[in-house]
C-alpha cells in the first residue's frame, strides 16, 4: 500500500467546495485531520437549487466551529477568474489542491456548452498554471494536485469493467470530452513542470444532500409531485452507483499519496501522474435501483405505503449522450491504497431518503 504525506497541519485548497463531493470532503477533513487549514472556492451557480449549496456550507461552518485548532475560509467566485485563482494561491500558498469545481451533467452539456468550456477547461487551466507557479523562486509549492475526472470518459466502451488502461478517445458528450481533456492537460503539466497530479474517475456518486439533477433525486421529486418518472433504455441500463462517503474516503487516501517524482533515462522528469477509477464495481440494474428507492422512500415516510408506483413509471428509449452501462475496475485503487468502496445501494438510498424527508420537511 502507498505511503506518502501527512495531511495534519496542511493548507488544502478545495475547489467546488459547496458542491456535493467538495462539501463532504471538507467536512471529513475538518473531522479527521488535526490543525488542517482549509480554503474553499465555489461560484454558487444556479445549475441546481443553490439552497442545497448554502445548506452544505452551513454544515461546514458548524463543523469548523467545533475544531478551533483548524481553519476554514471560503471564497465565493469562479476558477475561470484567473486573477482570483492567483490571489488565492498567493494569499494561502496551498500545500495540496483538490479540484472538484466543474460544470457537471451529461445532458446539460448539449444545451449549455459554454458553461463546460469555461469551468472545465479554462478553470482547470488556471488551477494548473497556479500550481506551476507555486514553485517559482524555489518555493516548495503544491505537493499534490488531485482532480475530478469522470466515468463519462469511457463513452460507449464495450469492454467492461472499465479499466484506466482502456483507450478513451471516443467521448459521447462534451462533458466527457472536457473531463478527458483535464487528464491530458494534467499529464502535460506533470511532465513539463513536475507537478504530482492524480485524476479520479468518479462513478455515479449519490447520497444525502446530493445533486438534484441526478436520477435518484429527480425521481424522488417527481414521485412526490405525482408525476411520471422516465426510465431510459427501457430499464436496460446498469450503473455503478457509488456512495459519497466511499468517494470521500478514496479522495482522502489518494491525497496523501502523490505520484513520485522520478527522472527518466534522458535526464528529464517522468511525469508524476496517475489516474484511478473510484466506483462500487457492482453495477445495478436501473429497474432494481428504482425498486429499492421506492421501498426506502416509503420506509422514510416520504411517500405513502399505498403509493401506486406502476402508474408513475414510463419505460422510454435511450437519450443522446447516455451509455447503457458503467462499471469500474477498481483493482488499482485496492492495490495502491488498500481501499474499495463498499456501501450497498439500500443503505445509501436509505440515508438519502431520510435526509430528503428532513430537508424538505415532507
Amino acid at each position: 500500500m502507498k505511503q506518502g504525506i501527512t495531511l495534519t497541519g496542511k493548507r488544502i485548497l478545495v475547489t467546488g467546495a459547496a458542491g456535493f463531493i467538495g462539501a463532504n470532503l471538507v467536512l471529513e477533513l475538518l473531522r479527521k485531520v488535526p490543525s488542517v487549514k482549509l480554503i474553499g472556492i465555489d461560484n454558487m451557480n444556479d445549475y441546481y437549487d443553490p439552497s442545497i449549496k448554502a445548506y452544505r456550507l452551513g454544515q461546514i461552518q458548524e463543523e469548523a466551529g467545533a475544531h478551533p485548532d483548524s481553519s476554514w475560509s471560503f471564497v465565493k467566485g469562479s476558477i475561470a477568474d484567473k486573477d482570483l485563482v492567483e490571489e488565492i494561491f498567493q494569499t494561502h500558498c496551498p500545500d495540496l489542491v483538490v479540484n472538484l469545481a466543474a460544470q457537471a451533467g451529461v445532458r446539460y452539456s448539449i444545451t449549455n456548452p459554454d458553461a463546460y468550456i469555461e469551468a472545465n477547461l479554462i478553470g482547470f487551466y488556471h488551477i494548473l498554471e497556479a500550481c506551476r507557479h507555486s514553485y517559482d523562486e524555489g518555493n516548495k509549492g503544491v505537493e499534490h494536485l488531485v482532480y475530478a475526472s469522470s466515468s463519462s470518459v469511457y463513452g460507449s466502451n464495450k469492454k467492461v469493467p472499465y479499466s484506466t488502461e482502456d483507450k478513451v478517445d471516443n467521448p459521447v458528450s462534451l462533458y466527457a470530452a472536457t473531463k478527458k481533456s483535464n487528464e491530458l492537460m494534467a499529464h502535460a503539466y506533470s511532465k513539463l513542470y513536475n507537478i504530482p497530479s492524480t485524476g479520479l474517475r468518479f462513478f455515479t456518486v449519490y447520497g444525502p444532500a446530493g445533486r438534484p439533477d441526478m436520477a435518484y433525486f429527480g425521481f424522488t421529486d417527481k414521485l412526490l409531485k405525482g408525476e411520471t418518472i422516465r426510465i431510459f433504455n427501457y430499464g436496460n441500463c446498469r450503473r455503478d452507483f457509488t456512495y459519497v462517503d466511499d468517494i470521500v474516503e478514496g479522495v482522502k487516501r489518494v491525497m496523501q499519496s502523490p505520484p513520485k517524482r522520478r527522472t527518466g533515462e534522458d535526464g528529464l522528469p517522468l511525469p508524476p501522474y496517475a489516474v484511478y477509477n473510484i466506483g462500487n464495481s457492482s453495477p445495478e440494474n436501473l429497474l432494481d435501483f428504482v425498486d429499492i428507492l421506492q421501498q426506502e422512500l416509503v420506509l422514510a415516510g416520504v411517500l405513502p405505503a399505498d403509493y401506486d408506483f406502476e402508474a408513475h413509471k414510463e419505460l422510454v428509449p435511450m437519450q443522446p449522450g447516455d451509455v447503457p452501462v458503467t462499471y469500474a475496475d477498481t483493482a488499482p485503487l485496492e492495490r495502491d491504497f488498500g481501499f474499495k468502496p463498499s456501501t450497498n445501494l439500500r443503505d445509501g438510498l436509505r440515508s438519502f431518503a431520510r435526509w430528503y424527508k428532513e430537508f424538505y420537511q415532507v
